[in-house]
């Protein structure tokens, strides 16, 4: 990243007189940039003896909710006293004298996020099988937060939720489809697109959704400072084993229908079974190994957990990748416009049909869940 880039995301002098006003002064600080992620920029920061993060949107985007810096600050906080894992939230801003944007900063948290393979010390069948299962049962937990009871109540417009994911994934589309179609349509993704209008379910629970739950939104980790923590995770042999320890990138979180975020996970859950990805450059396969629970195992946790059953579960499912070609072909528009050096973006002209195909298949039972 070009150092005019960074000095877009940051102003050094002013953001330390910020921390320097708010946490007091340190004799040694340091700022680096988070090269990880594709959404709002992440930058960790050294004061003294302390590790933070900061997380801002990206220089130059309008403020909008895929960008919401202190609606991810909000939600936080107050989950922060739940049951949910989520790092400590210290201070928001909203004065963009300070670096140009909103930004939040919040506590650093050490473990790993399971993006790219599994760490070495994760990789035995059990250890496997407790973080599909750590993974589900904190979605179910944020399912399972009493919204109204923690400040929550008018974070957002359950009713009706569904149907406007929808129709904002149908107008995002047909926004791309005005450049792209003139280099490559993708029939499909109209078929499932009238489908999915025809489908969708009459009513759902009303829960907190996080709007882009998945495997590399966690982090896991051991929690040994604190003993009755570790006790809780230690197997028969007094190993300790993985723990989810905190939910990340809550900027799409709302309040809506729970089957929708659970079909969102599931569309980037691997079963050895499963076909080749119809995107292998955003896809993770090794939970393919022996151990992984598979997506009928995690539903059944997720039901058992929450009490919900995951109804029109081949709607939730076709959704979620219809979503995922939506982002896919904006990806393409970007591209053929002119707007983005990404070496991902070209790829789309194949891959949203790969994934609208795929669609297809979960919507005819032909990618049984």
């Amino acid at each position: 990243m070009s150092d005019s880039y960074y000095e877009r995301l940051v102003d050094e002098d002013a953001l330390v007189a910020y921390l320097e006003d708010h946490l007091g002064a340190v004799d040694d600080s340091d700022i680096v940039r988070h090269q990880e992620g594709h959404s709002n920029e992440t930058l960790f920061v050294t004061w003294g003896d302390r590790e933070l993060v900061i997380r801002r949107p990206p220089p130059g985007e309008t403020a909008d909710t895929a960008h919401d810096v202190l609606r991810e600050y909000r939600v936080t906080a107050a989950l922060s006293d739940t049951d949910v894992p989520v790092p400590e939230p210290l201070l928001a801003c909203d004065d963009h004298d300070v670096i140009g944007s909103d930004f939040y900063v919040m506590e650093r948290l050490e473990g790993d996020v399971l993006r790219d393979d599994e760490p070495d010390r994760f990789a035995a069948p059990e250890h496997r099988e407790r973080i599909g299962y750590e993974l589900v049962d904190t979605l179910a937990t944020i399912h399972d937060v009493e919204y109204e009871a923690v400040g929550l109540g008018e974070f957002g417009r359950p009713a009706g939720y569904t149907q406007r994911q929808v129709d904002r994934w149908g107008k995002q589309l047909s926004w791309a489809f005005e450049v792209t179609e003139d280099e490559r349509a993708v029939p499909d993704l109209h078929a499932v697109g009238d489908w999915l209008r025809a489908n969708v379910p009459d009513t759902h629970p009303h829960t907190l959704v996080h709007g882009d739950y998945k495997l590399d939104n966690v982090m896991f980790g051991m929690t040994g400072a604190d003993e009755a923590r570790a006790n809780r995770t230690a197997d028969d042999n007094g190993e300790q084993s993985p723990e989810l320890v905190a939910v990340f990138d809550w900027e799409m979180a709302t309040l809506g229908d729970p089957r929708a975020d659970l079909g969102w996970m599931l569309s980037y859950w691997r079963d050895p079974k499963d076909p080749a990805p119809s995107m292998p450059e955003l896809t993770s396969r090794f939970m393919e190994r022996v151990g992984y629970p598979s997506r009928v195992e995690l539903v059944d946790r997720w039901e058992a957990h929450t009490g919900l059953a995951f109804e029109h579960e081949r709607f939730y499912r076709t959704l979620a990748v219809y979503k995922l070609a939506g982002l896919g072909e904006m990806f393409f528009r970007r591209y053929l416009e002119g707007n983005s050096d990404n070496p991902l973006y070209p790829k789309m002209e194949a891959r949203v049909p790969a994934l609208a195909a795929r669609a297809k298949r979960i919507l005819e039972g032909d990618e049984p869940l």
